[in-house]
Protein backbone atom coordinates (compact mmCIF):
# COMPACT_ATOMS: atom_id res chain seq x y z
CA UNK A 1 0.00 0.00 0.00
CA UNK A 2 1.16 3.57 -1.03
CA UNK A 3 0.42 6.98 0.18
CA UNK A 4 -0.69 8.87 -2.92
CA UNK A 5 -1.09 13.17 -2.91
CA UNK A 6 -3.56 13.72 -5.84
CA UNK A 7 -3.80 17.53 -6.23
CA UNK A 8 -6.74 18.88 -7.57
CA UNK A 9 -8.97 15.84 -6.79
CA UNK A 10 -12.32 17.51 -6.06
CA UNK A 11 -13.23 16.28 -9.82
CA UNK A 12 -12.14 15.53 -13.23
CA UNK A 13 -9.30 13.22 -13.53
CA UNK A 14 -7.79 14.07 -9.78
CA UNK A 15 -11.24 12.78 -8.29
CA UNK A 16 -11.00 9.16 -10.63
CA UNK A 17 -7.46 8.47 -9.93
CA UNK A 18 -8.16 8.98 -6.75
CA UNK A 19 -11.59 7.13 -6.27
CA UNK A 20 -9.07 4.14 -8.30
CA UNK A 21 -6.50 4.26 -6.37
CA UNK A 22 -8.99 3.99 -2.91
CA UNK A 23 -9.95 1.14 -4.22
CA UNK A 24 -7.00 -0.60 -5.01
CA UNK A 25 -6.10 -0.57 -1.02
CA UNK A 26 -3.71 2.45 -1.06
CA UNK A 27 -3.36 5.55 1.18
CA UNK A 28 -4.63 8.48 -0.47
CA UNK A 29 -4.29 12.09 0.38
CA UNK A 30 -7.23 14.04 -2.04
CA UNK A 31 -6.62 17.39 -2.11
CA UNK A 32 -9.02 20.69 -3.02
CA UNK A 33 -8.86 24.45 -3.01
CA UNK A 34 -10.74 26.00 -0.34
CA UNK A 35 -12.89 24.01 2.56
CA UNK A 36 -16.14 25.22 1.00
CA UNK A 37 -15.20 21.97 -1.82
CA UNK A 38 -14.78 19.91 1.04
CA UNK A 39 -17.78 18.24 0.32
CA UNK A 40 -17.04 16.99 -3.33
CA UNK A 41 -14.51 14.85 -1.64
CA UNK A 42 -16.94 13.77 1.48
CA UNK A 43 -17.58 10.30 -0.37
CA UNK A 44 -13.41 9.68 -0.69
CA UNK A 45 -13.01 10.89 2.72
CA UNK A 46 -15.39 8.52 4.16
CA UNK A 47 -13.55 5.92 2.59
CA UNK A 48 -10.48 6.46 4.58
CA UNK A 49 -9.09 9.16 2.27
CA UNK A 50 -7.44 12.01 3.98
CA UNK A 51 -8.38 15.59 2.77
CA UNK A 52 -5.65 18.16 2.35
CA UNK A 53 -7.11 21.95 1.52
CA UNK A 54 -4.83 24.90 -0.51
CA UNK A 55 -5.65 27.56 -3.54
CA UNK A 56 -2.67 26.88 -5.48
CA UNK A 57 -3.84 30.32 -7.36
CA UNK A 58 -2.04 32.07 -4.18
CA UNK A 59 2.29 30.73 -3.23
CA UNK A 60 0.65 31.07 0.66
CA UNK A 61 -2.11 28.61 -0.17
CA UNK A 62 0.36 26.47 -1.81
CA UNK A 63 3.19 26.66 1.42
CA UNK A 64 0.27 25.73 3.43
CA UNK A 65 -0.77 22.59 1.70
CA UNK A 66 2.83 21.52 1.85
CA UNK A 67 2.46 21.90 5.71
CA UNK A 68 -0.38 19.86 5.55
CA UNK A 69 0.51 17.08 3.45
CA UNK A 70 4.09 17.05 5.44
CA UNK A 71 2.44 16.11 8.88
CA UNK A 72 0.40 13.07 7.31
CA UNK A 73 3.97 12.06 6.03
CA UNK A 74 5.75 11.70 3.54
CA UNK A 75 4.01 10.81 0.05
CA UNK A 76 5.28 7.97 -2.00
CA UNK A 77 4.01 9.40 -5.17
CA UNK A 78 2.16 12.88 -5.99
CA UNK A 79 0.32 13.09 -8.90
CA UNK A 80 0.27 16.90 -9.66
CA UNK A 81 -3.14 16.95 -10.87
CA UNK A 82 -4.50 20.07 -10.59
CA UNK A 83 -4.35 22.73 -13.58
CA UNK A 84 -6.68 25.54 -14.83
CA UNK A 85 -7.10 26.20 -18.52
CA UNK A 86 -7.64 29.67 -18.81
CA UNK A 87 -7.66 32.51 -16.22
CA UNK A 88 -5.05 34.97 -14.32
CA UNK A 89 -3.11 32.19 -12.17
CA UNK A 90 -2.52 30.13 -15.57
CA UNK A 91 1.07 30.16 -14.79
CA UNK A 92 1.03 29.64 -10.66
CA UNK A 93 -1.07 26.88 -10.70
CA UNK A 94 -0.29 24.95 -13.08
CA UNK A 95 3.70 25.66 -13.39
CA UNK A 96 4.83 27.44 -10.21
CA UNK A 97 2.87 25.59 -7.73
CA UNK A 98 4.19 21.76 -8.51
CA UNK A 99 7.47 23.05 -8.34
CA UNK A 100 6.91 24.92 -4.74
CA UNK A 101 5.52 21.63 -3.49
CA UNK A 102 8.02 19.31 -5.48
CA UNK A 103 10.81 21.59 -3.37
CA UNK A 104 8.62 21.72 -0.06
CA UNK A 105 7.58 17.80 0.55
CA UNK A 106 10.14 15.46 1.64
CA UNK A 107 10.93 13.40 -1.65
CA UNK A 108 8.91 10.69 -2.45
CA UNK A 109 9.45 7.40 -4.61
CA UNK A 110 7.68 8.93 -8.02
CA UNK A 111 6.40 12.16 -9.38
CA UNK A 112 3.99 12.23 -12.02
CA UNK A 113 2.71 15.68 -13.77
CA UNK A 114 0.23 16.35 -15.56
CA UNK A 115 1.16 17.87 -19.20
CA UNK A 116 -1.35 18.21 -22.34
CA UNK A 117 -0.68 17.44 -26.17
CA UNK A 118 -1.19 21.82 -26.06
CA UNK A 119 2.21 21.93 -24.97
CA UNK A 120 3.49 21.59 -28.24
CA UNK A 121 2.07 24.91 -29.11
CA UNK A 122 3.90 26.54 -25.92
CA UNK A 123 6.98 28.94 -26.66
CA UNK A 124 10.65 27.98 -24.82
CA UNK A 125 11.29 31.90 -25.60
CA UNK A 126 8.43 32.50 -23.36
CA UNK A 127 10.84 31.60 -20.54
CA UNK A 128 13.26 34.60 -21.50
CA UNK A 129 11.82 37.49 -18.61
CA UNK A 130 8.72 35.58 -17.62
CA UNK A 131 6.90 37.47 -14.98
CA UNK A 132 5.23 34.40 -13.59
CA UNK A 133 2.31 36.65 -11.80
CA UNK A 134 1.13 37.91 -15.87
CA UNK A 135 -2.46 37.27 -15.75
CA UNK A 136 -1.94 36.71 -19.90
CA UNK A 137 -0.25 33.63 -19.14
CA UNK A 138 -1.13 30.80 -21.81
CA UNK A 139 -1.88 27.13 -21.00
CA UNK A 140 0.39 25.92 -23.89
CA UNK A 141 3.08 27.90 -22.34
CA UNK A 142 2.53 26.56 -18.79
CA UNK A 143 1.89 23.06 -20.25
CA UNK A 144 5.71 23.28 -21.97
CA UNK A 145 7.01 24.48 -18.93
CA UNK A 146 5.18 21.83 -16.44
CA UNK A 147 6.60 18.84 -18.56
CA UNK A 148 10.34 20.37 -19.09
CA UNK A 149 10.08 21.03 -15.15
CA UNK A 150 9.54 16.86 -15.31
CA UNK A 151 12.58 16.35 -17.02
CA UNK A 152 14.33 18.76 -14.82
CA UNK A 153 13.25 16.75 -11.52
CA UNK A 154 13.91 13.45 -13.22
CA UNK A 155 17.97 14.72 -13.70
CA UNK A 156 18.40 16.06 -10.70
CA UNK A 157 16.71 13.81 -8.61
CA UNK A 158 18.10 10.11 -10.37
CA UNK A 159 16.52 8.27 -7.20
CA UNK A 160 12.97 9.33 -8.00
CA UNK A 161 10.96 7.85 -10.47
CA UNK A 162 9.57 11.14 -12.85
CA UNK A 163 7.13 11.25 -15.22
CA UNK A 164 4.96 13.82 -17.11
CA UNK A 165 1.49 12.34 -18.71
CA UNK A 166 -0.78 13.48 -21.51
CA UNK A 167 -4.22 12.50 -20.39
CA UNK A 168 -5.76 13.32 -23.56
CA UNK A 169 -8.92 15.55 -24.29
CA UNK A 170 -11.36 14.06 -21.93
CA UNK A 171 -14.51 14.90 -21.17
CA UNK A 172 -14.63 17.02 -17.77
CA UNK A 173 -15.07 20.15 -16.43
CA UNK A 174 -12.09 21.46 -18.14
CA UNK A 175 -12.16 19.22 -21.27
CA UNK A 176 -15.80 20.04 -22.05
CA UNK A 177 -18.78 17.29 -21.79
CA UNK A 178 -18.11 16.91 -25.72
CA UNK A 179 -14.39 16.05 -25.75
CA UNK A 180 -13.14 12.98 -27.91
CA UNK A 181 -11.16 10.63 -25.77
CA UNK A 182 -11.69 8.20 -23.19
CA UNK A 183 -11.94 9.19 -19.45
CA UNK A 184 -10.69 6.09 -18.06
CA UNK A 185 -7.98 5.95 -20.41
CA UNK A 186 -6.96 9.71 -19.09
CA UNK A 187 -6.76 9.11 -15.29
CA UNK A 188 -5.04 5.20 -15.80
CA UNK A 189 -1.82 6.41 -16.93
CA UNK A 190 -1.15 8.33 -14.08
CA UNK A 191 -2.68 5.46 -11.45
CA UNK A 192 0.01 3.23 -13.37
CA UNK A 193 2.88 5.51 -13.02
CA UNK A 194 2.29 6.11 -9.59
CA UNK A 195 1.84 2.53 -8.17
CA UNK A 196 2.93 0.12 -10.85
CA UNK A 197 5.69 -2.46 -10.76
CA UNK A 198 6.03 -2.86 -14.28
CA UNK A 199 9.19 -2.35 -15.10
CA UNK A 200 8.10 0.42 -18.00
CA UNK A 201 6.20 2.21 -14.91
CA UNK A 202 9.82 2.49 -13.43
CA UNK A 203 11.41 3.85 -15.59
CA UNK A 204 12.02 8.10 -15.25
CA UNK A 205 12.18 11.06 -17.71
CA UNK A 206 9.42 10.18 -19.71
CA UNK A 207 6.43 11.84 -21.43
CA UNK A 208 3.51 9.49 -21.74
CA UNK A 209 -0.33 9.41 -23.71
CA UNK A 210 -2.19 6.33 -22.66
CA UNK A 211 0.42 3.80 -21.23
CA UNK A 212 2.56 4.89 -24.19
CA UNK A 213 6.33 6.71 -24.02
CA UNK A 214 6.18 9.41 -26.74
CA UNK A 215 8.77 12.26 -27.63
CA UNK A 216 7.89 15.76 -25.99
CA UNK A 217 8.65 18.92 -27.53
CA UNK A 218 12.28 19.70 -28.35
CA UNK A 219 12.42 22.06 -25.56
CA UNK A 220 11.30 19.60 -23.05
CA UNK A 221 14.96 17.82 -23.10
CA UNK A 222 17.12 20.94 -23.52
CA UNK A 223 19.31 21.19 -20.39
CA UNK A 224 20.31 24.32 -20.85
CA UNK A 225 16.14 25.24 -20.97
CA UNK A 226 15.47 23.23 -17.86
CA UNK A 227 18.27 24.58 -15.95
CA UNK A 228 16.76 28.45 -16.82
CA UNK A 229 13.16 27.07 -15.87
CA UNK A 230 14.94 25.96 -12.33
CA UNK A 231 16.91 29.22 -11.83
CA UNK A 232 13.71 31.06 -13.16
CA UNK A 233 11.36 29.32 -10.44
CA UNK A 234 13.59 29.75 -7.73
CA UNK A 235 14.60 33.28 -8.20
CA UNK A 236 10.23 33.97 -7.98
CA UNK A 237 9.28 31.95 -4.72
CA UNK A 238 12.68 32.12 -3.09
CA UNK A 239 12.60 28.34 -2.97
CA UNK A 240 15.20 25.98 -4.15
CA UNK A 241 14.84 22.84 -5.68
CA UNK A 242 17.51 21.49 -3.56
Amino acid sequence: MSRILVTGSADGLGRAAADTLLGQGHDVVVHVRSPARADAVADLADRGAAVVVGDLADPGGTRELAEQVTRLGRPDAVIHNAGVHTGPRVLQVNVVAPYVLTALLERPDRLVYLSSNDHFGGRAAVLSGIDWDDPRGRYADSKLLVTALSAAVARRRPDVVVSAVDPGWVPTRMGGAGAPDDLVEGHRTQEWLAVSDDPEARTSGGYWYHRRRRDPHDAVGDERFQDELLASLERHTGIALG
